[in-house]
């Protein structure tokens, strides 16, 4: 996989045509996969490189000023996922105030000196250059000439658009299961394994502390049936989101994982979380042994989601 940089100024750096789809693919789910799909396929019939355009950081920081944007996927993440699904390059663009104030036209010619595009994939709804003035409509009519344009209309699901705002709306509710399916694949968080109090070690539930980018958006709070990965390996996994009302309490959230048949030690190691299914919703118990024997119910519940589901 190869990742270029386009900043407003600068010299050519793609060396070689490409077919790219556009857009900033939060989560890279089915709805941009029918974007990826037909760059993919007309990137081999020209005999060129598929490439992913995509922006960083976020329009919202850059146009809106919000000083912080959760999203589904890092850039990071949107690479790797990218390169799954067949994408040659990703380019991202340095989008910082300059390249955000460009007129349509004036967006279009900067990013086809830097990148000689045979045709340009985006979606519908897709809008460019100062305040979002340009549209699919001025794109044919500054790429007339310079390369193909293709629209794709929206992918619907149960009657509704697939987006990364209807997805997020998905974890803010705890429906990680339809979060997972409307992604096309199981909703995912990383980060590195922090030092706890150990309170769960003591209890017979040692867990790894998950410490996540702040831009990372965690699902609704609760304890789940997931799984964990490190270096390869995976886990079932009780992962728990919360406070820890109970006997550890915390002010920020916190994303503790029980790995069920594991006594392996994770420190300072980077751990990815996937999220399953919600078991119930964190809550205060009266005392330590009540709620002790409610993790002994809740890793059942783990066991018995991966026997009836049958996910290996």
């Amino acid at each position: 996989m190869r990742v270029d940089t386009i900043r407003t100024q600068g010299e050519q750096i793609i060396d070689g045509p490409v077919c790219a789809c556009i857009g900033y693919f939060d989560g890279l789910h089915r709805g941009h996969r029918a974007l990826i799909d037909e760059t993919v396929s007309r990137a081999k019939a020209a005999g060129c490189e598929s490439a992913l355009i995509t922006f960083s950081p976020d329009p919202w920081i850059t146009i809106g000023k919000m000083s912080k944007v959760q999203h589904l996927t890092t850039m990071e993440q949107r690479i790797e996922l990218a390169g799954r699904m067949g994408i040659d390059r990703v380019i991202i663009l340095d989008f910082v105030k300059a390249m955000a104030e460009l007129p349509p036209k004036a967006f279009i010619d900067m990013l086809v000196t830097h990148c000689p595009l045979k045709a340009l994939i985006c979606g519908f709804d897709f809008h460019y250059g100062k305040f979002g003035s340009g549209s699919v409509e001025t794109l044919r009519r500054d790429a007339a000439g310079r390369f193909e344009v293709i629209v794709i209309e929206a992918v619907n699901d149960h009657g509704d658009k697939i987006s990364s705002s209807r997805i997020s709306l998905c974890l803010q509710q705890g429906e990680v299961a339809e979060a997972g399916r409307l992604l096309g694949y199981p909703y995912e968080i990383r980060g590195v394994v922090g030092h706890g109090r150990q309170k769960g070690r003591q209890w017979g539930f040692p867990t790894a502390n998950l410490i996540t980018d702040e831009e990372t958006l965690l699902p609704l709070g609760g304890v789940y049936a997931g799984e964990a990965q490190w270096e390869g390996q995976c886990w079932k996994a009780m992962i728990n989101i919360g406070h820890n009302p109970t006997c550890n309490p915390v002010r920020q959230l916190s994303v503790e994982a029980h790995l069920l048949d594991c006594s392996q030690n994770f420190y300072d190691q980077p751990m990815r979380l996937r999220f399953y299914k919600r078991l119930r919703a964190e809550q205060q118990f009266a005392s330590l042994n009540e709620l002790i024997d409610q993790l002994h119910r809740d890793r059942q519940s783990v066991r018995d989601y991966f026997q009836e589901s049958g996910h290996e």
